[in-house]
């Protein structure tokens, strides 16, 4: 790879950078009380485009990716490819990625801690290279999120795995071989690495008790466009027949799901109707059971889902589940909500043990919230009015954002880089419906 090539791989270049808007120590200030009228175009979703991006490190072959979204998450994981040798050539909303001469680098802890998700490099790695050296990710502002079921897999498939100052040393000098895989939860990440590293072990692999998400569905669809033979993705129990032939390939990545939830979020919360462009009804049952019983309409149109609330806000109890149940990337918007909702909604997180921290926040917003260990009871009907509070993490920036757009006078919202991670042109989308936001370059 040349110079140049590298450099662009490991910065990210600078056109890219600017086109996402992100900058590090941004504000937002928005004044409430408008209501959202318009369309939104949601973007393709971040976490199926980052274990896709991670893929291409099986194949020689280039791979094609579009329906990219211009966050940093992205941006970063491209970055990440390119440290282990791949050429990435990008235009708005789409990257191909030729690894035909990539190797098997050490993904530092400097790259890993920027972005917990680098550490699905690791199977791809080792499938092709035969061993692979990540860095442990670290802690996680919402938990601990450990990478025990990830190494579990791997070792079901034959690797041999340590522990060595901090990394994650993988090797397979004699090949994968096709085993069955019992997860111990429905991990989403388990399972991608799980399935990735399948495709080129001798035999056949099964998963069970498999993450049945969307994003996981998408991984199987894009590797089998790549050459893979994969069945049941979306299922408990995948299927897959190793030794994979592999190709050139493109994929379309599919629409977020959680992003499309989020700004019907947005719609409900001020009384408005917001049509949301590629959204897919099929992808999003339980969020739209849940805001339907909370008084929002929501119904199919002709390009997605058009989502409208004119009477009050009923309170709504949830807890968040893996999918198909309620997404816990949703809990934290969800909440803001209910802050609005005339009576008292229960909220109980199950998924990560520390996904509360934007409470203190919307506090400060005046909201009535309670916690008693993973559960918030929220009191609705407090009039909200805005302050300055601080993002802590990606869904916990926008539920800041969501509560400003109805709190009285003016909130300026720190640290919304956290946004920039999973959210394209957010300030600008919300404006275009009728917002009053603005970004506060630093």
């Amino acid at each position: 790879m040349s110079l140049s090539q590298n450099r662009c791989a490991l910065l990210g270049d600078m056109h890219w950078a600017r086109r996402i808007g992100f900058r590090a120590m941004d504000k937002l200030r928005i004044v409430g009380g408008q209501r959202l009228e318009g369309a939104v175009t949601i973007s393709g979703a971040k976490n199926a485009a980052l274990p896709q991006i991670a893929a291409a490190l099986l194949s020689p072959y280039p791979l094609e990716l579009t329906n990219l979204p211009g966050v940093t998450d992205v941006a970063n994981m491209l970055g990440v490819v390119g440290l282990h040798g791949a050429v990435v050539t990008r235009s708005a909303h789409a990257a191909t990625i030729d690894t035909g001469k990539a190797v098997s680098k050490e993904t530092s802890y400097d790259t890993v801690r920027k972005m917990r998700a680098t550490v699905l490099v690791l199977g791809p790695l080792l499938a092709r290279f035969g061993h692979a050296r990540v860095s442990l990710p670290g802690g996680c502002a919402i938990g601990a999120r450990p990478v025990d079921m990830h190494v579990a897999a791997l070792a079901a498939l034959g690797a041999e795995i340590a522990i060595e100052g901090g990394l994650i040393v993988a090797a397979a000098p004699n090949g994968l071989r096709g085993a069955r895989i019992v997860l111990s939860s429905p991990s989403v990440g388990a399972t991608e690495t799980a399935m990735m590293a399948a495709t080129t072990a001798k035999g056949e692999t099964e998963i069970l008790n498999a993450a049945r998400e969307p994003e996981v569905a998408d991984l199987a669809a894009c590797l089998n466009a790549m050459g893979a033979r994969i069945e049941g993705a979306g299922t408990h129990r995948i299927l897959i027949e190793g030794g994979s032939s592999w190709r050139a390939a493109t994929h379309d990545i599919i629409p977020d799901r959680i992003e499309a939830g989020t700004y019907a979020v947005a719609a409900a919360i001020t009384g408005g109707q917001l049509e949301l462009t590629h959204a897919r009804l099929e992808h999003m049952a339980s969020v739209v059971q849940l805001l339907e019983a909370t008084g929002v309409k929501i119904w199919p149109g002709d390009r997605g889902l058009i989502v409208s609330r004119g009477g009050p806000l009923k309170a709504a109890d949830v807890t968040t589940e893996p999918y198909p149940g309620f997404p816990t990337d949703l809990q934290a918007q969800f909440m803001a909500l209910m802050c609005c909702a005339e009576g008292a909604s229960l909220l109980r997180e199950t998924i990560f043990e520390n996904r509360f921290m934007h409470v203190p926040e919307l506090m400060r917003l005046g909201a009535n919230i309670k916690l008693q260990g993973t559960m918030a009871l929220v009191r609705g009907g407090e009039k909200l009015r805005g302050a300055q509070v601080m993002a802590t993490d990606l869904r916990a920036s926008v539920s800041l954002v969501l509560a400003a757009l109805v709190s009285e006078g003016e909130t300026t919202i720190n640290r919304v880089y956290h946004l920039d991670r999973g959210y394209e042109q957010l300030d600008r989308k919300l404006r275009l419906c009728g917002a009053e936001i603005e970004r506060i370059s630093a």
